[in-house]
This record gives structure tokens, C-alpha cells and sequence, in this order.
């Protein structure tokens, strides 16, 4: 897919626009149309409404010092409206089709470490301070002038390795690939080795027809192959009656394995915002301020090159990115995501940034800030629809992320992979991603790499000074385990 640029003024013979509405968009000036838009954003919902079912379950599940547990209701409740909410802004401050919810690796790192040394209220305080230190760097324009030092090489990089990411995702999510409980190998096909399971078979079923739809051109395929699944997911659930993977204590290797595909008894339920406003900064007083230091950096590190790489693979999917990877409004999209991150402390959501399954409606077309204003709506309105959302299963979901992962490695034709010094950085940053699940451990260990074999190579003035102080807080992010230890 080749790329185009978007970041300078329009040329004299740009199509006009309709009216105010398709000025303010662009969205005749990029090529979509309002329709297009519509079904993207709807595309981008449905990929990503597992969210307000898996975020409560990861959050209500850790225990704080003060053994204390949030809500799962209410968790549910705060997830849809603060993703709407930020959907909503992020598409109407950037135009730019990038959703956004709450970050799958920060919410896991904060109910399985951070808890264990604070309370919930406390967790939340420092999810605060570090969106407030990501706003900071991107108003004062640090954030931006890290992003211009990574070289066109690493950021196509960064797209490839997300597009095998999402992919790795929608295969685990399915139950395509497994752990295997063993050393060696630590992951496997399906159970035992076969895919056997329905809700697998259904993921199978719905990736070949998306995948045709596709190939074919067909308008809307992603979506129609998103309804057909869970259409058919519905309908053999309830003739077979499989039921979910995990209920209480008893495990059933052939049953979903987050969300039942079934007609709730009740459609409706008013959400629950008492989380809103639930935040402490005694964090510091409690654990000591080197420590919480220690937390606000993961926090922040993690936070600011998941966006950066998440927001640099999608403006290139989209064909937003110019040939240096800029894309349009980018210092506001770098702000608007660090609000993002204090708004998720803010109602105990957990850190919101920009998500890769934003990549499902990309595929399907979506180009402006109006597919968002559509997903957040969509988000919003959850909020009093949760059961019903949880109709989608994510073996169906799943479908949509492995296709947009193939569509995002076809950047991979852009990288000249004849200089070794380029070759090594590129592939550690597109195969760390998915093997350990963390899109910042991959850019961490491509910028590193780049900067230790380009310079021993006699490159090193081709380097960003910049890049090499990146690269040494990559070190420390690394090494922050032994670094917590020595703090005790």
C-alpha cells in the first residue's frame, strides 16, 4: 500500500468541499465520503467493545494494600464513557480516525504490580501524574521532536511489528494459538494441537469470509464479515448451548472465552459513575518517592511509545503519513492522547490512548475525526447497553484484527533491507512486539539496536542525539525490575 502526503496544503485541483461539515473533516479532501465514515466508525466499535467487558474483569480483579477491589459494574460503566468521551474529542481536535480506550497493557500492569504497594484510589493518582508529565512533553513539543528523530526505517518498523501484533492478538483471542502449559514449545494450534473448539471453528469461519469479502473490494466486507459471525455465533449458541471457558471455579476448554453470544435477558442498565473522581496522591507518602518515581516512569514510558508506535503504524495504514511518517496535527494528537491517560485516572478506567484495533476501520475506509465522533457515540451509548455489547464474541472480533494485520504488513516493501545495521533494528522491533506483548518493548528494542549497531558500524553521526538519550531511558525501562530492587 503505497503512502501519500497528507501534511501539506492542498493543491489547486483538491476536490471542493460539499459543505462546512465536509471542510471541517476533510472528508471529500481525503477521498472517503460520509458513508464510508459511518461504517468505519462502526467497524472500529465492534472490533474494540470487548474492551468494556475485558478491562472491568483485569481491573476488578486485583487487590489493593487496603484490601479493597473496584467494581466491575462500575469499572464497565467509566471504561465506554471515558472511551467515548476521548474518541469523541481525539476526532474532533485532530481529525484524525484513532480511537482510543483504555490501554490493555497499562490496566494489566497496574492491577498485577501496581496495587500490591497501594491502594486503588492511589493507582489511579499516579495514572494522573503520568498523563500530566505526557501533556507536558507533548505541548512543550519534546514529545514531537523525539517522534521526528526516529528514522523512516524504524517507524515502518513500528507499523509492521503492530500489524503482526494485532494479529498475534486476534489469534490468542480466538483460540487459535494457546499456551501450552509446557517449556518447550511455550505456545501451540488451538487445544492439543487441533483447532476443535466452536467458538475457534466460528473465528476460522468468520477470518475466510472477511478475507474474501476483502479481496474481493466489496464495501463494508470487514463489517458484514464482523455481523455474519456473530450472527452465526448466536444462532449456534443457542442450539449447542457452549457456554463460556471459565465459569467460577470450573474450566471448560471449548467455551468462549470472554463474552457468551447470547440475547441478554435485559438490554438495558444504567450506568454506575460513582469510580468518577476516585483518585489519591498518597502514593508517595505510602511507598516512598523514589519508588512511586519508579511507577510514574513505567507508567510514562510505557504510555508514550505505545501511542507513538500505535499512532505512526495507523496514520501510515490510513495513508495519512508523509514520507517522513508525520501525519496531519500531530503535536495535537500527541496532547489530546496524554489527556487521554489523565482522563482514564480520572474515572478509574485506567490509562485511554490511541487503539490499534482503531485498524478495523481503517481497513474498511475510515480517513477523518468523523469515523471517531461515530465509535465514541457508539461508546457512549454502551453505557447503557453492556449486556447487549457483550453479544459480540471475541472469537468473532478476532477475525477483523488478524486481517488488519495483514493489511499493516504490507508497509514492510518500504524497508531496504540490503544494510545489516538497518536489517537487525527492524526485525527485533517487529518480532519483540508480538512475542512479548508490549508494542513499547518493541520500539525499545529497535531503538536501542539502531543506536549500538549504527554506530559501531560508523554511523554514528547519522544519529539523533536525541535518539541516544531515548535509547538509554529504553535501558533503564528495561532494567527497572533490578532498579526497583536496589530502592527496596
Amino acid at each position: 500500500m503505497s503512502t501519500a502526503p497528507s501534511t501539506a496544503s492542498p493543491t489547486t485541483d483538491a476536490p471542493e468541499p460539499k459543505n462546512g461539515f465536509d471542510r471541517f473533516f476533510e472528508i471529500t479532501r481525503r477521498g472517503s465520503t460520509i458513508g464510508t465514515e459511518v461504517r468505519g466508525g462502526v467497524v472500529t466499535f465492534v472490533a474494540m467493545a470487548y474492551i468494556v467487558i475485558l478491562n472491568p474483569i483485569i481491573l476488578s480483579s486485583g487487590v489493593d494494600v487496603a484490601d479493597n477491589s473496584l467494581g466491575f459494574p462500575q469499572v464497565a460503566a467509566t471504561t465506554a464513557l471515558t472511551a467515548g468521551v476521548m474518541t469523541v474529542l481525539f476526532g474532533l481536535v485532530t481529525r484524525l480516525p484513532f480511537a482510543f480506550a483504555a490501554g490493555l497493557g497499562i490496566n494489566s500492569f497496574l492491577a498485577v504490580s501496581v496495587v500490591g504497594q497501594v491502594t486503588w484510589p492511589e493507582a489511579m493518582g499516579l495514572v494522573v501524574i503520568n498523563g500530566l508529565i505526557i501533556v507536558l512533553l507533548a505541548a512543550t513539543g519534546l514529545r514531537r521532536m523525539i517522534f521526528d528523530a526516529v528514522p523512516i526505517q524504524l517507524k515502518l518498523a513500528i507499523t509492521v511489528g503492530i500489524g503482526l501484533f494485532i494479529a498475534f492478538i486476534g489469534f490468542v483471542n480466538a483460540g487459535f494459538v494457546t499456551a501450552t502449559g509446557a517449556s518447550s514449545p511455550p505456545i501451540g494450534l488451538g487445544v492439543n494441537g487441533s483447532v476443535g473448539t466452536v467458538p475457534t471453528l466460528i473465528f476460522v469461519f468468520t477470518l475466510v469470509l472477511t478475507g474474501i469479502l476483502v479481496a474481493r473490494r466489496v464495501k463494508g466486507g470487514i463489517l458484514i464479515g464482523l455481523v455474519t459471525g456473530t450472527v452465526v455465533a448466536v444462532i449456534v449458541e443457542a442450539i449447542w448451548n457452549i457456554g463460556p471457558m471459565f465459569d467460577g471455579d470450573e474450566v471448560n476448554p471449548g467455551g468462549w472465552s470472554l463474552s457468551v453470544p447470547e440475547l441478554p435477558a435485559s438490554l438495558v442498565s444504567l450506568p454506575d459513575l460513582s469510580l468518577v473522581g476516585a483518585i489519591s496522591f498518597g502514593s508517595f507518602e505510602r511507598i516512598g518517592v523514589l519508588a512511586a518515581l519508579m511507577l510514574v516512569f513505567t507508567l510514562v514510558f510505557t504510555n508514550f511509545f505505545d501511542a507513538m508506535g500505535t499512532m505512526t503504524g495507523l496514520s501510515k495504514e490510513a495513508e495519512l503519513a508523509d514520507e517522513k511518517g508525520d501525519f496531519p496535527r500531530i503535536k495535537s494528537a500527541l496532547i489530546v492522547e496524554g489527556v487521554g491517560a489523565v482522563a482514564g485516572g480520572l474515572t478509574s478506567s485506567s490509562s485511554n490512548t490511541v487503539f490499534i484495533e482503531s485498524g478495523s476501520g481503517i481497513g474498511e475506509g475510515a480517513r477523518t475525526g468523523f469515523a471517531n465522533v461515530v465509535t465514541g457515540v457508539l461508546f457512549l451509548v454502551a453505557m447503557f447497553f453492556t449486556p447487549l455489547v457483550s453479544i459480540v464474541p471475541t472469537e468473532v472480533a478476532a477475525a477483523a484484527l488478524v486481517i488488519v494485520g495483514a493489511l499493516m504488513m504490507s508497509q514492510i516493501k518500504f524497508i531496504d533491507f540490503s544494510d545489516f545495521s538497518v536489517l537487525l533494528p527492524v526485525f527485533l522491533a517487529v518480532t519483540v512486539m508480538p512475542l512479548t506483548y508490549s508494542i513499547a518493548n518493541g520500539i525499545g528494542a529497535g531503538f536501542i539496536a539502531w543506536v549500538v549497531v549504527r554506530s559501531l558500524s560508523g554511523k554514528a553521526r547519522e544519529i539523533s542525539p536525541l535518539l541516544w538519550v531515548v535509547a538509554a531511558g529504553f535501558v533503564l525501562y528495561f532494567a527497572r525490575g533490578p532498579i526497583e530492587a536496589l530502592l527496596g
